[in-house]
């Protein structure tokens, strides 16, 4: 089976199953494992920044080298395996069904009118403080979350699985997992993370952008406002603390024709955003629904662009 199979083989299986609690997932002990590396190279080394960077770079070394062992073991096991194992691999670095899974949640919880249950629903998904917003404080954070997650869960894990396979899909995944945990502009990880946080916005570079390119036609395609989908992007696609995440922001609020961005809360302090898009149209749980219905459209356009780039260049 071909890499172009294999993966599309795996996303099939994430929309199948999602990430269930009882499977072992590679991310959940690349976290353990950062956390553990932090505790000794912060012993090994008393300049934070230091510190940072030789854990990123042994999570990333660690995680690509057992990988690869792993495959390898599968490999000599028997080519189907193999084939199970890079499937497998792929699956874990997707994460499409649990972003709609935990968006839809807060969907319902807002449609049942039942705010403080769609707080904690959001505070699943989005790092801000959730026990005072409003209803469209709510709604508006999970549109974020599905538009920003859009990249780092989905195109641009399959970007690297496209480029290099499993062992880069889940180097991609490493970097991600270290900017999630350390990436914090706080006293602890303020040094600390500059290496994860600077790592993760360069591999997101590309991805963003060609996902950013892409919800205009996935809105032309679902009969949203592709124009002015094309229009806020061009606009406001840097108007965001990360060089990254206001692509596809900006994309997702003009399809919408809604206002992202603006006042938030991180720890009890304000922290003012720019505004993303225009509020010609108010923020509800149907923007959710929107929302996950574009980012869908969007990822198979997507995998299906680039699965047909990499058959043509591997004939």
């Amino acid at each position: 089976m071909g890499l172009e199979f294999q993966i599309i083989a795996a996303f099939l299986l994430d929309q199948l199953i999602g990430d269930p609690p009882f499977l072992p997932h590679p991310v959940r002990m690349m976290g353990r494992l950062a956390i553990f590396l932090e505790n000794i190279c912060r012993k090994l080394s008393t300049n934070e920044k230091t510190a940072g960077v030789l854990t990123t770079f042994l999570v990333l070394i660690i995680c690509g080298l057992t990988a690869w062992a792993l495959l390898d073991a599968a490999g000599r096991l028997h080519p189907l395996a193999y084939e199970v194992a890079v499937i497998y691999l792929l699956y874990t670095t997707i994460a499409t069904r649990d972003l709609v899974r935990h968006s839809k949640k807060v969907y319902l919880s807002l449609t049942n009118h039942d705010l403080p249950q769609a707080r904690r629903d959001v505070a699943m998904i989005v790092g801000r403080d959730t026990a005072q917003l409003d209803e469209q404080g709510v709604a508006r954070a999970a549109v974020e979350s599905v538009a920003e997650s859009m990249v780092d869960g989905v195109t641009a894990p399959l970007f690297y699985a496209l480029l290099g396979g499993p062992i880069a899909a889940l180097i991609y995944k490493a970097i991600n997992t270290g900017d999630s945990m350390f990436g914090y502009k706080n006293e602890k990880y303020h040094n600390f993370g500059w290496a994860p946080a600077r790592l993760d916005d360069l591999a997101n570079f590309i991805p963003a952008r060609i996902t950013g390119l892409l919800v205009p036609v996935a809105a032309l395609i679902t009969r949203l406002d592709w124009q002015e989908s094309w229009r806020i992007l061009r606009r406001d696609r840097l108007n965001h603390a990360s060089p990254n995440s206001a692509h596809p922001e900006a994309a997702i609020a003009g399809a919408l024709n809604i206002q992202l961005g603006g006042r938030n809360y991180y720890f009890g302090q304000p922290v003012n955003k720019p505004s993303i898009g225009d509020p010609h149209t108010m923020v509800t749980s149907r923007q959710i629904i929107l929302a996950n219905r574009l980012m869908m459209i969007t990822v198979i356009i997507f995998l299906t662009i680039f699965s047909g780039i990499g058959m043509l260049i591997r004939g």
